[in-house]
């Protein structure tokens, strides 16, 4: 690893013109518990690490009347520690309990989880379900985008030269909405998912009125499974239906074989945890 430049800018201007002159020769620093490992590996050839926990709105975390936003650097035990939050949104605390063990949960963050791209992130199917959106910050100003836009392959996101991601938002939802993340692991909780599913319902007179499932590390990218959400829309949450939805999940899971399992291993596992983070969205919501 040789020598770079390091940065600390306070505001968002500052960092966006610290990030547009170096390039692609540039990273942000949030937790740093991925970009500096793998740039102490040499995947990256940096010039600069720019720090952006000095800039206030990566570190908030505050409340709207619609949305709770929190920035792009809060580490994850801010979340989990946080008692509206768990409330709120189990799904997402069911990811944030996840990431590494408890010294990487002090700093790592599910803005850093998302822009690493990793296809079996813990924290990307849980803002998924949630329906977050991405604020992004570059030298043009603000634009947003869902959360399922980021990913754009294995470690490569949709910034551009000159953006980071300053915070995330997630709409509010009544009680009757709710969420769960499960994932499978062959070892221990340091070890990546083999396969890993998030899924969200909310109900509406006895039928689920809204349904959000995604996948991570059986596909290029966590997937959104828009196609075997919506099949249960409409419908009361039985088994066989609950069964149907899993299906398709399984069939649109597209898992490579690697040393951790077979496809057909992992296209089974999201089978079996589609149907148990449906299921325990539902008993969160009271069903």
């Amino acid at each position: 690893m040789h020598p770079f430049n390091y940065y600390a800018p306070e505001s968002i201007e500052e960092a966006s013109k610290i990030l547009e002159k170096y390039g692609e020769k540039a990273k942000c620093l949030a937790g740093g518990t991925d970009v500096l490992v793998q740039t102490r590996g040499e995947k990256f050839d940096l010039d600069a690490i720019v720090d952006v926990k000095k800039i206030p709105e990566l570190t908030e975390l505050k409340w709207t009347d619609s949305h709770l936003v929190f920035g792009a650097a809060t580490p994850c035990y801010v979340l989990y520690e946080d008692p509206k939050v768990c409330e709120k949104f189990p799904g997402i605390i069911d990811s944030a309990f996840l990431i590494g063990g408890i010294q990487i949960q002090s700093r790592a963050s599910l803005g850093g989880n998302l822009c690493n791209a990793s296809p079996s992130a813990d924290g990307i199917c849980s803002l998924i379900v949630h329906e977050a959106i991405c604020v992004i910050a570059g030298s043009s100003g603000l634009r947003e985008i869902p959360v399922e836009e980021m990913c754009q392959g294995p470690g490569r996101n949709a910034l551009e030269n000159g953006e980071f991601l300053v915070s995330i938002k997630i709409p509010l939802k009544d009680n009757k909405f709710s969420a769960s993340y499960e994932r499978f692991i062959p070892r221990n909780e340091m070890d990546i998912a083999v396969a890993a599913v998030a899924s969200s319902v909310e109900m509406q007179d006895g039928k689920v009125s809204s349904c959000r499932i995604a996948l991570a590390a059986v596909g290029p990218t966590p997937i959104y499974a828009q196609a075997a959400s919506e099949l249960i829309i409409g419908k009361e949450p039985t088994e066989d239906n609950i069964k149907i939805v899993s299906e398709k999940a399984k069939e649109i899971a597209s898992p490579i074989a690697d040393m951790r399992g077979t496809i057909e291993h992992r296209k089974d596992l999201i089978e079996v945890l589609t149907r148990r983070t449906i299921s325990k969205a539902l008993e969160r919501v009271g069903v």
